[in-house]
């Protein structure tokens, strides 16, 4: 079980990688997402994507090595809780935000929310989902 808590004022890119591979140094806005791109050359491997533009945007993300998340929150205020406690299986999901002070709170995980998308647009919208 990995836990991810993310609460950035600016733009910000997570990918697991490991950190011997990369000279840190040399990454800087022009070439950030190319270099994780290069990281991710294992067709099994998971990753997980967090792109946060604007103020006090917040993840907590709780999920499994085998869990794959895109997540891109555009606006300021907004949440998200994703919760992958209950299965060891694979599980692909994507989720944006554009607006402002929504709020997506996710539990759980099963073979009908494996390939979720969720998109929300609007501002001060709210989404609870729990997957048993």
């Amino acid at each position: 079980m990995f836990t991810l808590r993310w609460s950035v004022p600016a733009l910000f890119l997570f990918m697991s990688v490991q950190s011997q591979q990369i000279d840190w140094d040399k990454i800087n806005s022009n070439n950030a997402v190319n270099i994780i791109a290069l990281q991710n050359t294992d067709p099994k491997a998971t990753y997980s994507n967090i792109i946060q533009e604007g103020n006090a945007n917040h993840a907590d993300l709780y999920i499994n090595s085998k869990t794959d998340i895109v997540v891109k929150q555009l606006g300021d205020y907004n949440t998200l809780y994703f919760v992958n406690s209950f299965t060891d299986t694979e599980t692909k999901t994507a989720i944006t935000t554009q607006g402002h002070n929504n709020i997506i709170d996710i539990t759980g995980s099963n073979s009908i929310s494996d390939g979720l998308q969720i998109n929300v647009k609007g501002d001060n919208k709210t989404i609870f989902m729990r997957n048993y």
